[in-house]
């Protein structure tokens, strides 16, 4: 009998603090894998380990210092762009609503019906908002610049409170 080992992922993660409150970032070999947004250390860090059931983690502040500070850059301005490398994990549909995000200009907004039409595969306004709720790189993938049908604010997986202001923030330049 051959016995199978799985290989399990090692995340390193840190914290920084931002102008919307607390960010978490984690690092897989491949680049940066989530940036969660929050108040509590200990939430971010269970929503982190919700993300990536299969992995562990390390907390490794001082290993993650530069790339913290270009994450903690671009929440305070998010219209910067990224200037890192991530990983990103999804369903094909998630990676499409993901990319066609990160093509809104900062201070601009899209409504998720109309951004469901520009996707090379057919999808509806619903879809594209749980494409949205599944994302875990805040504000690097943009999420917060999609809006409902009547231009209103809507949910947002860290808060509406947040993305009112990320959208502020950017508007303000």
């Amino acid at each position: 009998m051959i016995e199978q080992t799985q290989t399990i992922e090692l995340l390193r993660f840190g914290y920084g603090e931002t102008r919307v409150g607390l960010v978490l970032v984690a690092m897989s070999g491949r680049g940066v894998a989530a940036i969660l947004l929050g108040n509590d250390r200990g939430k971010l860090r269970r929503e982190l380990g919700g993300s990536f059931q299969d992995a562990s983690f390390v907390e490794d502040q001082a290993t993650l210092a530069e790339t913290i500070g270009k994450v903690v850059a671009l929440v305070d301005r998010p219209g910067r762009g990224v200037d890192f490398v991530l990983d990103l994990r999804g369903s094909e549909l998630e990676l499409a609503v993901w990319q066609a995000l990160r093509t809104i200009p900062a201070g601009e907004t899209r409504r998720y019906g109309a951004l469901a039409k520009t996707l090379p595969m057919p999808a509806m306004a619903q879809e594209v908002g749980a494409a949205c709720a599944a994302n875990r790189l805040a504000v690097a993938i943009p999420c917060h610049r999609v809006v409902k049908a009547d231009g209103s604010i809507s949910g947002y997986r860290w808060g509406v409170d947040r993305k009112r202001r990320l959208l502020s923030m950017e508007s303000l330049g």
